[in-house]
């Protein structure tokens, strides 16, 4: 296995550690989720690098790779419903083109044995997803553990709330691009 797919593998398992430190309602556990998705976030930009500039892309990277994106920021996303951070329905458009097109690279592989790599729009929506959610981290914790509301916090709050709506449009979007660029095959398919 190589060094990038390591990374993915790496990612996948911190974010039950991501999850454990979302659910201590301390500073400290709200730091921890933050510091340990940001580290995973840098494993996503760490493995698409390596693997590009010394030609380690393997099929298994370019489906795990993506996955464990999706894995990741869907654990956050989730979590955050649960601790009244934003509203479920936002996040089940999320889960949903998450799945349709997870769904559709799966069945894709197993019936052409094409990996279809995530494209600009997909890669500009998962960009955009770790940013809403570090943003979210830093809301929870400032409003948590500022004891008064500053420009910082307001202007985080303002960041956390706008990037997460980019980030819905984006995945609404991105999976409609991809459900168009790949109507083709699917109907071939099916």
């Amino acid at each position: 296995m190589n060094l990038p797919n390591k990374l993915t593998i790496f990612r996948v398992f911190l974010i039950p550690l991501f999850l454990i430190f979302i659910n201590i309602d301390t500073k400290i556990g709200v730091l921890g989720a933050l510091i340990t998705f940001i580290v995973a976030s840098i494993t996503d930009q760490l493995d698409g690098f390596i693997a590009r500039k010394y030609n380690l892309i393997t099929d298994f990277g370019k489906f795990m790779d993506p996955l464990a994106d999706k894995l990741l920021v869907l654990s956050a996303l989730i979590s955050f419903i649960e601790l009244n951070l934003v509203s479920a329905l936002p996040v089940i458009i999320i889960v949903s083109r998450e799945l349709i097109i997870t769904g559709i690279r799966l069945i894709i592989v197993s019936e052409r044995g094409k990996v279809i790599a995530a494209d600009m729009y997909g890669k500009l929506k998962t960009v955009f997803q770790i940013i809403a959610v570090i943003f979210i981290l830093l809301k929870l914790y400032l409003v948590n553990f500022l004891p008064s509301y500053t420009a910082l916090t307001t202007s985080v709050m303002w960041i956390a709330d706008v990037t997460f709506y980019i980030c819905v449009l984006l995945t609404i979007l991105s999976g409609w691009d991809y459900i168009k660029k790949n109507l083709k095959t699917l109907k071939e398919i099916l």
